[in-house]
């Protein structure tokens, strides 16, 4: 597994899930994700995969696929 992959910024998350970044951003705040899910690294949000299957399902194109 390539852990780089596991973590992505909010704008490559919302493309990956056809989300809006308020959504995720409302969701960070409020604390929707777990602790090690999400966090700010200056002015970019970070998510990762695990935390986006576990509120979202899966990602937009592998719902596509297993139609």
């Amino acid at each position: 597994m390539e852990f780089i992959k596991e973590v992505m910024t909010f704008p490559e998350a919302c493309k990956r899930w056809g989300l809006g970044e308020s959504t995720l951003r409302k969701a960070a705040l409020s604390g929707r994700f777990n602790e090690n899910e999400v966090r700010k690294s200056q002015k970019t949000w970070l998510v990762t995969r695990a935390g986006m299957v576990r509120l979202y399902g899966e990602e937009r194109r592998k719902r596509k696929e297993e139609k």
